[in-house]
């Protein structure tokens, strides 16, 4: 009775009524063909053919069950999610773009995101038989002679807003998530192949933490310890310890021969650099400052992740920039600040068997 007052008031016998407020369908453009591919991969960075293959792979989980209440395509859900992935923009804008509310952004955005993620074990996948750990080993002993090398690991940061993660964790918490450099963000662990592919990735751990610490928690480790791999080979940076199966390069290095070492060691390892830099900037909102919750975050990593794999199965080249982008610094500075220098100790060189056996037994004979 107290809520029907407050709409129908009583003045000179005339009823007063607040009228409801009308639904407003914004217009939506057919996107995929409003642009010519050139604009299109500059704006979505994938190409249109890049785009109807991904669609054919997940479309049948996007489809509505009707088209009542103006449904939206699965092509028009893909390609407003890409947009975002492609400028960080706020979801209102995103809505503004494709003729969408910011409620029904909202939810596709996370929708598609989730379901490209469930794509993961299809494309990114760690090599497990002989036949593909020798193609590894293979393709990457052509970079600089390093022998039985599978893979090329490191640590990204990617940024996050602080006003969605103080809301979600709490302050004290989200200190949790402050790296060294003093920004929020997710330190994601990814191991990469010669052609700059994600073969297994890690994320869920704050910015504060060590990249030994999310490694000595994984699984790819747990499976190396059991032998999994044969006597396969990872390279690292100064960061890491030097195990049977891990190899980061010399601190000090003093004669020829651990200068060889570290030099093919060092560029052995250049693919796992080169490979945060494609992706970051395909994909820039993973450099921005995501203003999402912490779990749609996490998806979002995974999703893009499956993005840059196929796009690199499928030999697209990085696209030009948006010229409709603003980014804060110069793109080498942003992808410059995601990566924490884990700095080689100017000591003695730390001893370990298994590397003081490649040294002696195989990089003395290249001498």
């Amino acid at each position: 009775m107290q809520r029907l007052n407050c709409l129908i008031q009583d003045s000179d016998s005339d009823e007063e009524v607040i009228p409801r407020r009308p639904r407003w369908l914004k217009e939506r453009i057919d996107l995929f063909e409003y642009y010519d591919d050139r604009d299109f991969t500059i704006r979505f960075r994938l190409s249109k053919e890049a785009t109807l293959f991904l669609l054919t792979k997940i479309e049948h989980k996007l489809e509505y069950i009707s088209d009542r209440n103006f449904s939206i395509s699965p092509m028009n859900q893909l390609l407003g999610t890409l947009r975002f992935y492609a400028t960080n923009s706020t979801q209102m804008l995103i809505g503004d773009i494709c003729g969408w509310s910011t409620p029904t952004a909202n939810k596709i955005i996370h929708r598609v995101s989730a379901t490209i993620a469930a794509l993961h074990k299809e494309y990114i996948k760690f090599p497990t038989t002989q036949q593909e750990m020798r193609k590894e080993q293979d393709n990457f002993y052509q970079i600089a002679r390093f022998p039985r090398v599978i893979g090329a690991m490191d640590c990204t940061h990617i940024k996050l807003s602080f006003v969605p993660l103080r809301c979600q964790v709490g302050g004290e918490q989200a200190e949790l998530y402050r790296n060294r450099k003093g920004f929020f963000s997710i330190n994601v662990q990814t191991i990469c192949n010669t052609n700059l592919e994600i073969t297994d990735i890690v994320a869920r751990w704050p910015g504060s933490c060590h990249d030994s610490t999310i490694f000595n928690n994984s699984v790819i480790k747990a499976k190396f310890e059991d032998g999994c791999y044969d006597n396969s080979i990872l390279v690292v940076d100064g960061g890491y310890a030097s195990t049977s199966y891990m190899m980061p390069p010399l601190g000090s290095p003093r004669t020829q021969v651990e200068q060889l070492y570290n030099e093919s060691q060092i560029r052995t390892r250049n693919p796992i650099e080169r490979s945060y830099g494609v992706w970051k900037r395909r994909f820039p909102v993973l450099a921005l400052g995501m203003r999402v919750k912490l779990e749609k975050a996490l998806t979002i990593i995974v999703a893009t992740a499956v993005l840059h794999n196929i796009l690199r199965r499928r030999g697209e080249i990085l696209p030009p920039d948006d010229p409709e982008l603003e980014i804060p610094a110069p793109w080498e500075q942003i992808i410059n600040d995601g990566q924490m220098s884990q700095a080689v100790s100017g000591g003695p060189v730390q001893q370990h068997e298994a590397r003081d056996a490649i040294i002696a037994n195989y990089f003395s004979s290249l001498v």
